[in-house]
């Protein structure tokens, strides 16, 4: 067979009904497709029957996962280009492959079946070891919210210095006035510090503290006596080490703990920083009423998240298969909206709203780069299988910030004390 990429092309474009956006080659050397445009390397026929047993995003992904998909040229040009055919079209979430699935249109069915029979016999081979198998149960219990955070925590410190450098900082860094990734990350853990009008003394709890950043960021430059908790032990053995280097013992305390089973409050403040997006629908209000409950009168939460766009029918919203199985098992994200408003009902007042959107895509490309630049050491620190997600994971996510599918918000909320002033000051966009 000589001929693969322009069979394939010709029955891919039959099933989308508009011509293929990139160019493929496929496992015999063949090409076909649209001139200089990136090109979709199918680098085993397994891969077609990964995506005709997982139409869509699923699919796409084991193939990709296992080394039998890969792209050739600009990937952020090639996630832009086949964004329309995985993400939207027509205004609607929908794989232009599902919906072909069910059609009755016999050309169509032709279509697959010749995809079908240049992929071989099915069932494809099994998911790539990286994936999370199925689980059961209920959402959000704490078992399942330490086996997920493990999943994606726990996959080795020497890699996540490899990806996020010096900093180790993994949220959406600050470019203000940075020109680099260390820069705008130790600008954002400033603008965090500042918001919440951190100084000498004060106790700030750091929910979700990963590798340490924020907490020596706080007791150093601020003076803040800072408990941090994780449900990530190899995070929570880096940042003790990192905290002991920094002299920084007697002011900082890391937990392996769940925020819920905090109970030595009150504190001054409370920083959640790219947190509470492992919290869930079913347990955000709970997450609301626990910080709020930690906090002093007048205390201050800084709540830094991600957030998608609303859907119009919001009972029809669904996980991305690709972000459950393989990056952030049982993550779930709300709109902004959502979010302010379950806090306000929680008690607090809402006194600040940061977008800084675009400030992610550009964090997530310094990452891949950063990933790219190490791509040896990376795969053997973790596996190559798990390199490749993290690859893939932090590409499309850089297209979803620039394209306005998602975005990234700091909220400032204050426990009010119930009459009087906020503390927070009027001139507050300056954070003195």
């Amino acid at each position: 067979m000589a001929d693969a990429a322009l069979r394939l092309t010709t029955l891919a474009e039959e099933l989308l009904g508009a011509p293929l956006p990139v160019r493929i080659r496929a496992w015999d050397g063949s090409e076909a497709g649209p001139p200089g445009a990136p090109t979709l390397v199918v680098r085993h026929r397994r891969a077609l029957r990964r995506l005709l047993w997982r139409p869509g995003e699923l699919g796409l992904a084991r193939a990709w996962v296992a080394g039998e998909v890969d792209v050739d040229g600009d990937l952020y040009e090639a996630l832009d280009l086949l964004a329309g055919i995985f993400w939207e079209r027509g205004g609607e979430r929908r794989s232009a492959v599902r919906a072909v699935r069910a059609a009755r249109d016999p050309r169509l069915r032709a279509a697959a079946l010749g995809l079908l029979k240049l992929g071989g016999p099915l069932p494809p081979p099994a998911p790539p070891a990286e994936e999370v198998r199925r689980r059961t149960g209920p959402l959000h219990t704490k078992r399942r919210d330490k086996e997920a955070i493990s999943h994606h925590y726990d996959v080795g410190n020497d890699f996540y210095e490899l990806v996020l450098g010096p900093s180790m900082v993994y949220s959406c860094a600050y470019w203000d006035e940075a020109g680099t990734l260390e820069e705008a990350q130790r600008d954002k853990l400033d603008l965090v510090c500042r918001k919440l009008g951190l100084k000498e003394g004060d106790r700030l709890l750091d929910v979700g503290c990963g590798w340490g950043s924020m907490a020596v960021h706080a007791a150093r430059e601020y003076g803040a006596r800072v408990t941090g908790v994780t449900l990530s032990r190899e995070q929570a053995v880096y940042a003790r080490k990192r905290i002991a280097d920094e002299g920084l013992t007697d002011r900082i305390e890391i937990r392996v703990q769940d925020y819920r089973d905090v109970r030595d409050g009150p504190y001054d403040a409370i920083s959640s920083i790219g947190m509470a997006e492992h919290v869930g629908r079913v347990r955000y209000r709970e997450y609301a009423d626990q910080l709020f409950s930690l906090l002093v009168p007048g205390g201050r939460l800084l709540n830094h998240q991600i957030a998608r766009r609303p859907e119009r029918n919001e009972s029809a919203y669904r996980v991305d298969e690709f972000i459950d199985r393989y990056v952030f098992p049982d993550g779930e994200l709300a709109p902004l909206g959502r979010t302010v408003a379950t806090l306000e009902d929680a008690g607090f007042e809402v006194r600040d709203v940061h977008a800084i959107r675009e400030h992610y895509g550009r964090t997530l490309r310094a990452w891949v780069a950063n990933l790219e630049k190490a791509w040896p050491e990376a795969a053997r620190s973790t596996s190559a299988g798990r390199a490749r997600v993290w690859r893939l994971y932090m590409a499309a996510s850089a297209v979803s910030f620039e394209r306005n599918r998602i975005g990234v918000n700091q909220i400032l909320a204050v426990r009010s004390p119930g009459s009087g002033g906020s503390g927070v000051p009027l001139r507050s966009r300056d954070w003195r």
